[in-house]
């Protein structure tokens, strides 16, 4: 799903203006293991999204969209 995020950045750059798409059992938890991420409630199936300034409108057709194909 992560792939098909048209308008977020894959970055875990938070606290910019721009939509984010991350996931992180793959980058910023990478070094947990399986227990420790089960613990903070992170699965391989987790995305953290951080919310941008761009058109609401635009987020919510690009979240549809990569659901979709999934």
């Amino acid at each position: 799903m992560i792939d098909h995020l048209e308008i977020f950045s894959l970055l875990a750059n938070v606290g910019d203006t721009k939509s984010l798409a991350i996931h992180p059992a793959s980058t910023t938890h990478q070094q947990l293991n399986a227990e420790e991420l089960a613990s903070a409630g992170i699965s391989k199936g987790t995305i953290r999204l951080s919310v941008g300034i761009e058109d609401v409108t635009d987020l919510i057709a690009v979240l549809e969209q990569a659901l979709e194909k999934i």
